[in-house]
């Protein structure tokens, strides 16, 4: 019983202290308490849990109610746990188009960025010019190749190395840095020249007979273009085979040639 007591004079010890010293800050705030059927709306709440008491939620705690501006800063309004606005808003759906926008980022970059086939295609020859020497055929040749980009970024050539094989032997080689760029999506023909020396005996009768009506030889082209793409360089073999014409010079212009499918 005395532990009831003192319980009960506690209490009204703190409703004292939660009142203002000022009778008028008092009288407005008893008129706050005496709208709503002369009964404060949270009277029902007590300050301890009592065995065999019911609860039930204040009024003000929706939103609805209403505080002097002179207890603004005095008294405190209780939320219960599960008021919506403690709940967070659109919070699965923030989630997902958060998601979403992240997934389809990262598929734009990987289909943008995702290396795709450059295609070396060998034209044919563009132009040769035959000198003929004491001990060989000297053949300077220019050939065109086709070079096509699939990619959504540039790519830079930066070298050739190439050679000529006539038969089984190495007649020609050729090694040069390169500065081409071509676009993306794009397609640039790129002429390069090789001087090749063709020694054999029976080649070089045949090119000098005046009787013999065709003076052809077949040259083995193989070689290898060296690209940079997004700092990775990469290397792309090509080869051809070429039938020229080693009695007089010949020039045969070439357009550009769509890629082979």
């Amino acid at each position: 019983m005395g532990k009831a007591f003192s319980q009960l004079a506690s209490q009204q010890d703190e409703d004292k202290s939660l009142l203002p010293d000022n009778p008028a800050r008092a009288s407005k705030a008893a008129n706050y308490f005496s709208r709503g059927g002369g009964k404060p709306p949270c009277s029902s709440v007590p300050y301890a849990r009592v065995a065999g008491t019911s609860f039930v939620i204040c009024p003000t705690c929706l939103g609805n109610g209403e505080i002097p501006r002179e207890l603004e800063k005095q008294l405190v309004a209780l939320i219960p746990y599960g008021d919506q606005r403690l709940k967070p808003r659109h919070t699965k759906l923030s989630v997902f188009l958060a998601v979403i926008i992240c997934l389809l980022a990262f598929s734009l970059t990987i289909f943008f960025l995702y290396p795709r086939s450059i295609v070396v295609y060998p034209v044919g020859l563009n132009s040769s010019m035959v000198t003929f020497e004491e001990t060989h055929i000297r053949l300077n040749m220019t050939n065109i190749l086709n070079i096509s980009n699939s990619n959504f970024y540039p790519v830079t050539v930066t070298k050739l190395t190439a050679e000529v094989l006539h038969q089984t032997s190495v007649v020609g080689q050729v090694t040069s840095s390169l500065r081409l760029h071509i676009g993306p999506l794009a397609s640039e023909q790129m002429p390069y020249e090789v001087v090749s020396r063709i020694g054999d005996n029976s080649t070089y009768n045949i090119c000098s007979w005046l009787k013999i009506k065709v003076h052809h030889v077949l040259l083995h082209i193989q070689g290898a273009l060296t690209c940079s793409y997004l700092s990775h360089p990469q290397q792309l073999p090509f080869e051809s085979f070429e039938y020229v014409d080693c009695r007089e010079n010949i020039s045969v212009p070439h357009l550009e040639s769509p890629r082979p499918a």
